[in-house]
This record gives structure tokens, sequence and C-alpha cells, in this order.
């Protein structure tokens, strides 16, 4: 009898060891849970031709920024598959394959046409449903109504599947239906508590909701059975630092970073590290607390490591929040060029939308706020084409208000805190709307 993985799908492997081992390290990915690389390891290990545990290797290597271990196993698993491998294995094998060398288009063109021949194949579900996902990064201006359009065309595949109604709910709150979304989340997260992407999901719907102390709660309970080395522990705890923040907690803040989130402290992947660290320092800025200068530094001096070149658009942002901090004017200009000039040549998906935010970053942190109204006013409603998630967007929002308070643009201002106010209770946003009385 062929062996299978945990949703029925066949599996070209002879070995039960390699077998268990390949189920139970696709779970752990998908959990995004610790564990996940030495896991798939024994997998490769118990069978060495087993494929789809080399390109599931390849894409751990790939969510660390191992570029090239990333590509050397994606393609020994091209070799392995050819050798021997189903169908869907082939298909399976070259999709995730795709991703990993950053082939965008063609890896959602692929897991399209996938996805109608194997919906229960949740690796590949998996590449665009994230906020870092295929979609998100795609450029797209409605990334967040595919993912959840995409959800409901293979529901009734999964039924009561722990990590697709995490996803799947996540999907809903990130399109707008935050109520229904959190409620499937939450049933999601009960079936499997040890799933980070759970609990980062809920915390994504208690923010849309304005539910802060829920979610405070929800980290300190939680966060104890997650160990640090979690490719999600510093971010979930970037979320309650945001929850401080609305109470105007600058200290408790500080201290979340200078815990798990600045760059020497953190185990996160790279894109985390410098996505969480630069967005809180702005924020902190932004609502008036001080950050010690030598925090930008520091996580400017690592950013420029991690990513010294242009090239995905919401890393380019972070990095642009960096140097505009720091008055890294050479650094800003030199990565403003060449995103200009790939807006020119038609390689930049997010499009227009890129240069215009790193503009407006520069001229806020040279308290030219009126330059930084004039540069985002038009692009707003393209700001989601950058990816990540709503509330990670909302610092771009969150700049434009305090642009256009500090510009003494009152009544916009205004007009924008009470469409938010309609949204979510927000103290912060209560505190703001209260000084313009």
């Amino acid at each position: 009898m062929a062996l299978e993985d945990r949703y029925g799908l066949p599996l070209s492997t002879s070995s039960h060891e390699a077998a268990s081992a390949y189920r139970e390290g696709v779970d752990l990915m998908l959990a995004g849970w610790t564990g996940m690389a030495a896991t798939l390891e024994r997998a490769i290990a118990a069978d060495p031709d087993f494929a789809l545990a080399h390109v599931a290797r390849a894409r751990v290597h790939a969510f660390y920024q191992q570029g090239d271990l990333a590509r050397s196993k994606a393609a020994l698993a091209r070799e392995r598959v050819a050798r021997r491998g189903t169908e869907r294995e082939h298909s399976h094998v070259e999709i995730l394959a795709l991703a990993i060398e950053g082939r965008g288009p063609e890896a959602i063109a692929a897991m399209s046409r996938h996805v109608d021949a194997w919906p229960r194949d949740a690796m590949v579900l998996s590449l665009p449903l994230g906020a870092f996902g295929l979609f998100a990064f795609s450029g797209m201006a409605d990334h967040d109504r595919a993912r959840h359009e995409l959800c409901e065309r293979v529901a009734h595949h999964y039924g009561e599947d722990w990590w697709f109604l995490t996803m799947s709910g996540w999907a809903m709150t990130e399109n707008g239906d935050v109520a229904r979304g959190r409620t499937v989340t939450e049933r999601g997260f009960s079936l499997r508590r040890a799933n980070a992407h759970a609990a980062h999901a809920v915390l994504h719907a208690m923010f849309e909701d304005g539910s802060i102390e829920d979610a405070d709660r929800l980290v300190d309970e939680w966060i104890p059975t997650y160990d640090r080395a979690g490719i999600l522990h510093g971010h979930i705890l970037w979320h309650q630092a945001l929850g401080a923040l609305e109470h105007g907690d600058a200290a408790r803040a500080l201290k979340i970073y200078a815990d798990v989130l600045q760059p020497t402290a953190t185990q996160a992947p790279p894109l985390n590290v410098i996505t969480d660290s630069a967005s809180l320092l702005w924020r902190l800025s932004a609502y008036g607390h001080n950050v010690p200068n030598a925090l930008w530094v520091d996580a400017d001096a690592a950013a420029q490591k991690l990513f010294p070149k242009s090239g995905l658009a919401f890393a380019d942002i972070h990095m642009a929040l960096l140097a505009a901090a720091t008055q890294n004017q050479e650094a800003l200009t030199a990565r403003l060029t060449v995103i200009e000039q790939r807006l020119t040549e038609g390689k930049l998906p997010a499009g227009p939308v890129v240069p215009a935010i790193c503009r407006a970053l520069a001229a806020f942190a040279d308290e030219n706020y009126a330059a930084c109204v004039r540069e985002l006013m038009p692009v707003l409603a393209d700001v989601v084409r950058i990816g990540g998630s709503h509330a990670q967007r909302e610092l771009i929002e969150d700049t434009f208000l305090v642009a256009l308070m500090r510009s003494g643009e009152l009544p916009r201002a205004r007009s924008l805190l009470d469409a938010r106010l309609h949204r979510r209770p927000s103290p912060r946003d209560r505190r703001w709307q209260a000084a313009m009385a």
C-alpha cells in the first residue's frame, strides 16, 4: 500500500521513516513551529531520493534567505523527482522551485493549475496565502481578495483542518470580514495550539477589531509555549508592542524591542528582522516618543548587511525607513535610483507607489511634512501593492496622518481619523482626535 501525506496524497517513498518524518516536518512548517529543518533532514536521511523532502527543506532555507542552499536543494529535488515521482510530485517540486527562484508569476500560474488538480496539496496551496506569500508580493492591488477567493474555492476539500482554518480565517480578516475571520481562525487555533500561524492570525483579527487587551493576554498566555527560535516568535511580540503603543506605553514597547526584536537579539528570518525592527522604531518616533539613536544605527547597519541591494518592494520600503531615520542619504538615494530604474524597465511589480513611499518617508524624516503629504496622497490606495499585512501597511497611513497633523491640515486628518475609528476602536486615535478638538 502506498504511503501518503497527511492529506491522503501518495508519496513516492517506500520508507515509513521518511514518510513519517516528512509528514511531521510539513506540519511543523504549516504551523510555523520549531524543528522543521531537523525533521525534514531526518526524512532525507531515511530516503535520499525522496524529492518532496528535498524541496520542503529548500523552502525552509528560503525562509531564512539562504538562497544558494535553497536553490541547490530545489535543483536536487528536480533531479530526484525526474527519477522517481508521480505527476503530482513533479508539479509540486516545480512550483516550489519556481517560488524559491523568485519566478513569482510563473509560480502563481502553475500553482493555480495544480490546485485545480490536487486541491489538498497544502504545501503548494500555502505558497500564495501568507503576508509574505506569492500573492502578497506579486504587486497585485487585490491580493487580499485573491487569497480569500482561493480559500473559498477549495474549502470543501479541507473541512475542519487546523491549518486550513488558520489560513482561510486570516484571509477573511485581511479581506475585511473580520468577525468571521476571527471565529474561523480561533476554531483552527483550538484544534492545534502548537501553531504559531494561528496565534498570529488571531492577533491580526484582534488588531482589526480593536481587542487590544485580549491580544495582550493571548500573547502573555501563549508565548511561553513557543521557543525563541520559532519563525514568528519575535513578530508575535511585535504585535504586543503595537498594543503597548495604543496605550502610549513606549517604555514597554522598547523593552519588547530590546528583548526580542533588535537585530542582535532576534532569531527571526532576515525579512522579519528588518521589517519588525524598522517599523516599530518608526512608529515610536512618529507617535512622538524618543528613540535612542543607537537603536536606529544598529538596526540600519544590520539591515544593510541583510539587504544590501534593492529587490523586494516590501523590504525596500523598510530599508527606506531606516535610511531616512538615520539620515543615511547616500544609501537612500542609491536604493531609490535602482527602484526608479526598475520601474522604468517594467520590473517593479508594485509600481510607482514604491518610490513615492520612499520619497515620502525621507520628507517625513526631514520634517518636511507638507512634502510627505504631497507624495503619499496620490498613492494611498496603492499601498496594498507592496504586500505584507494590513497591520504592517498601516504604518504608511499613520505616517500620512501624522504628516497631515503636523502640516496643519487638520480637517483632512480629522476625516481620516473618523473613518478609522468607525472601523475599530483605538485609544491612540482617540488621543489624536482629542488633540485636534
